[in-house]
């Protein structure tokens, strides 16, 4: 290799290290997807998860990036601010997002699920939307009965019911809560077309009035009554 050739590799190696050590401390995520050949045949998706779909062949071997793809991806953070990892137990744990670096704090929570050890999404929690009902993993059907406590700008959580393998909602709606920082009731009864798949999340997300952008969110897995 010529010296010109080895000077540019040293200069890459520094760029790369400086990178890592701002992923590290999490000013500015800029994570990479990968894809595991042991994974390419898991069609049917993990009965807790929400994200990836499994039908997309996309896995994660970082935490971290797994709930950056979901924020991004799935919830539709502009961009999102991702806190460290913060470790459950040997195979799970959270990551708190932000959409701004003082924004308020959406816990994504993350699991190793499957033998190849990839990290999948099983759901995200935000202090400003609190879902009682229905509970994460319980059976749903229409009318679903939807209740919990909000606060959010002029009241206003955007509600959609999702089914697996796509990002389109089966029903969109909005309820609404609590305004300026104080928790209210939200109740709905939500009327909605049998889905075609078995399972699914409920999405409920806060918009920013300054741009539209999404500000914060809770999602629960869910599975349809058939």
């Amino acid at each position: 290799m010529s010296r010109r050739s080895l000077v540019y590799v040293g200069a890459l190696l520094i760029v790369v290290a400086a990178l890592g050590v701002v992923i590290g401390r999490q000013t500015n995520y800029t994570p990479t997807t990968t894809s595991s050949t042991t994974t390419t045949s898991i069609v049917a998706q993990p009965a807790t998860a929400v994200w990836p779909f499994a039908t997309s062949l996309m896995r994660f071997t970082d935490p971290s990036t797994a709930a950056y793809s979901f924020a991004v991806d799935y919830l539709g953070f502009a961009q999102p601010v991702i806190g460290a990892f913060q470790r459950g137990d040997t195979r799970s744990g959270e990551v708190p997002v932000r959409a701004t670096p003082n924004g308020p704090v959406t816990t994504v929570m993350v699991r190793q699920l499957t033998s190849d050890n990839t990290w999948w999404v099983l759901g995200a929690a935000s202090a400003s939307i609190n879902v009682t009902a229905p509970q994460a993993l319980a059976s749903v059907s229409s009318p679903l009965a939807l209740s919990g406590r909000s606060s959010a700008f002029e009241a206003v959580v955007n509600f959609d019911l999702r089914q697996d393998n796509s990002l389109v909602p089966v029903v969109r709606t909005t309820v609404m809560g609590g305004s300026m920082g104080v928790m209210g009731p939200f109740a709905k009864s939500v009327t909605f077309s049998a889905p075609t798949a078995s399972a699914g999340a409920l999405v409920l997300r806060t918009f920013s009035a300054k741009d539209g952008s999404v500000v914060e969110a809770s999602v629960l897995r869910v599975v349809f009554a058939h």
